[in-house]
């Protein structure tokens, strides 16, 4: 169904809420049939009534497919992002079931992973820069609809009940691994959602202000977007698993998992503010420099002294 809805946008572009009644629709199916949020690590802490489940499980559904759909603005960006925040995630949702049920080798959440990861392999040399095929509304709905249902069956891979204080944020893992993998769409579609209804726009009205096109008026090249937006998924989705990887099978501290946390995110944001610093320097050269010595393409970036300097010529 959200394949179908998926066309028929990009085909007619519909009305942001036709679209966003399809995705209530779709959600409400899978809460119906079964993937539901059913209990929070809390101390035995379960979802109230399964009125109150399936609409948790309804609005993050809906989430998580407009986060996904919002970033669909560069080639290979959605693909990758994706690929990444998938392969984390089917690494966590096996050795947790692995842990919880030493028999077991099968669950939900795995395979969906599993299947995405397929996927956007399959995919991502299609969609890179020149793209030949692209996803579309239907693509990324569709992968933020699966992405949203791994993340909700693997709540119910752990015991509330079982739970002390010194596993209290291990067990959390399932319900922040899916957010932190996807921290970046969320600040996005956050962003946007708040730029659009400040200007008294819809939610859904296109505009050219989200993340990635912020980084190319920056100066960064379309690569080194897309790979930034990469880095930034890597950093956040490997730290939040190694919070439970570490103490979990190598009895390591996790304050190693901080410290790899807070390395990786200093990296990406260096790597991200880079293009600022080339063109504060340049911006400096050129005002200490006379015109006259300066290369023809240095002159260029200076647009206020390029004025001055045809305005003088004008008169």
């Amino acid at each position: 169904m959200i394949v179908l809805l998926g066309v028929a946008d990009d085909l007619w572009d519909l009305d942001w809420m036709t679209k966003l009644a399809g995705q209530f629709i779709a959600a409400g199916l899978v809460a119906w049939q079964g993937v539901q949020v059913l209990s929070l690590p809390i101390g035995g802490l379960t979802v109230g009534s399964s009125w109150m489940s399936i609409l948790i499980t309804v609005f993050v559904i809906v989430l998580v497919m407009n986060m996904i759909n919002f970033i669909d603005g560069l080639d290979g960006l959605v693909a990758g992002v994706a690929l990444i925040a998938n392969g984390v995630f089917f690494i966590y949702s096996y050795l947790l079931v692995r842990d919880t049920s030493p028999s077991n080798y099968f669950n939900l959440a795995s395979v969906i992973a599993a299947i995405l990861v397929g996927a956007c392999i399959g995919f991502l040399p299609l969609n890179w820069r020149p793209a030949k095929i692209f996803m579309g509304d239907s693509g990324s709905m569709l992968v933020g609809l699966l992405m949203a249902t791994s993340a909700i069956a693997i709540t119910g891979q752990v015991d509330p009940t079982a739970v002390n204080r010194s596993q209290l944020f291990p067990a959390f893992i399932p319900i922040l691994l899916p957010f932190a993998i996807l921290i970046i769409p969320l600040l996005d579609f956050a962003l946007a959602v708040f730029r659009r209804v400040r200007a008294g726009k819809s939610p859904f009205s296109a505009d050219r202000k989200h993340l990635h096109h912020r980084l190319l008026d920056m100066g960064h090249s379309h690569l080194h977007a897309v790979l930034i937006f990469y880095g930034w998924t890597a950093a956040v989705a490997i730290g939040c698993l190694l919070y439970f990887v570490l103490p979990v099978y190598f009895g390591v501290q996790t304050w190693w998992a901080t410290l790899f946390l807070v390395f990786a995110l200093l990296v990406c944001t260096i790597v991200t503010l880079a293009p600022l610093s080339r063109s504060k320097r340049a911006e400096a050269a050129t005002q200490l420099a006379q015109p006259a010595t300066l290369p023809h393409d240095i002159v260029k970036l200076d647009r206020l002294d390029e004025a001055s300097t045809q305005a003088e010529e004008h008169v």
